[in-house]
This record gives C-alpha cells, structure tokens and sequence, in this order.
C-alpha cells in the first residue's frame, strides 16, 4: 500500500460508524412466508357436490399441475407428480465385476480424434 491510500483510512469512531447491512430483526424468511402463503385457506366449489369448501393454497397449486399433467400431457407436470410421490430415480453404475480389462485410453482417445 501506497501513503496516499493509508491516509484515506478512517478509524471507527462514535460519529462515524459504518451502516449496517443484512435483515432487520424479525423479519421472516422467503420460504417461512411462502410457506404460510400456501398454507391459507380460501373457499372453493366443489366440482363434485357444487358446494364451497374452504382448501388451502397448496392443495390449489397440486391441483393445477395434475391438471396440466393431465389435460395438456404436459411432461414437466408429469415428473413432477411423480418425482414427489415415488422420489426421484437415481442411476448407479455397478463397477464390481469379475473380468479383467484393459484399455489403452491413448489409443482410443486417438481413434476418435482421428475420425473427426
């Protein structure tokens, strides 16, 4: 550091004290107030009775993606729902076995640069 930058450092004092950054204290969280905005309830019909029934925001959103998934085949919806209810499927790779291999990564790393 040069002099010139030292001289523009400026020691906390009681005047000068630098602002602070971050929430207030209190504040709630993205998801603890997306999770209450899910949780409320609002009045709904029934399509089967036709009468109103109080079901909550989340109930409405799952609704509406079985519906996409259903109505307009939608993919996305689909995994989704599926993701959710059976977990998502993961791909492993058995590397036990009994053969015993060698390749020579060289030469086959050289094959495929020679048919490009």
């Amino acid at each position: 550091m040069n002099d010139k930058s030292l001289n523009n450092l400026k020691k906390f004092s009681s005047e000068y004290q630098p602002k602070k950054n971050g929430r207030t204290k209190g504040s709630k969280n993205r998801s603890t107030i997306l999770r209450e905005l899910t949780e409320l309830r609002v009045k709904q019909i029934d399509e089967v009775s036709g009468e109103e029934v109080w079901v909550t925001n989340e109930y409405r959103m799952a609704m509406a993606v079985i519906d996409k998934a259903i109505a307009k085949g939608d993919h996305q919806a689909l995994n989704m729902i599926y993701d959710n209810i059976y977990g998502k499927l993961k791909d492993s790779v058995d590397m036990n076995t009994t053969e015993t291999v060698s390749h020579d990564f060289k030469q086959l790393v050289s094959a495929i640069k020679f048919k490009q």
